[in-house]
């Protein structure tokens, strides 16, 4: 049986965490779009964090948004990686703008992923969010987009 227990908390949306699952996360800017390489560096910031406070399965960054597929590493809870990343990202983006203040609504939407099924439809949904906004005829190419892969790589076949 398993015993991990659901939390339930709420600010103005609802938030359930359980250790050890995966989330569906999109959280936005509060107002001004982000320049592509303010898009790169949101997205490295995210990659950087992989291995460390979470498993990354895939990111997409768009111009006022962010989704994430992530699973935290046990000693990490959600609200402190997003804090991280968020915070992380909003003082590297007003360096480089010469500016201050917010630059990340204060809550973001999170969901447990809950079966294969779904995780494959919020892979297609990311993988097709800068086509849908007219950002990319190809999203594999799109800037903003990252996906793990290297549970695909075949060890045998190295050199």
């Amino acid at each position: 049986m398993d015993n991990r227990e659901l939390k339930i908390t709420k600010r103005h949306l609802p938030h359930w965490t359980m250790e050890g699952v995966l989330y569906f996360i999109t959280f936005r800017t509060i107002s001004n779009k982000l320049s592509i390489d303010e898009q790169r560096l949101v997205l490295d910031n995210i990659i950087k964090g992989n291995n460390k406070y979470y498993n990354l399965i895939a990111t997409i960054v768009m111009p006022d948004h962010v989704h994430l597929i992530i699973k935290p590493e046990n000693e990490y809870n959600l609200s402190k990686i997003l804090k991280g990343i968020k915070g992380a990202t909003a003082r590297d983006i007003n360096l480089k703008r010469k500016s201050k203040g917010s630059i990340w609504q204060g809550e973001s939407f999170d969901r447990i992923i809950r079966s294969q099924n779904e995780l494959i439809e919020k892979l297609n949904y990311m993988l097709n969010n800068p086509i849908k906004n007219g950002l990319t005829e190809n999203p594999w190419e799109y800037h903003g987009w990252y996906i793990y892969n290297n549970m695909y790589i075949n060890k045998d076949n190295e050199e």
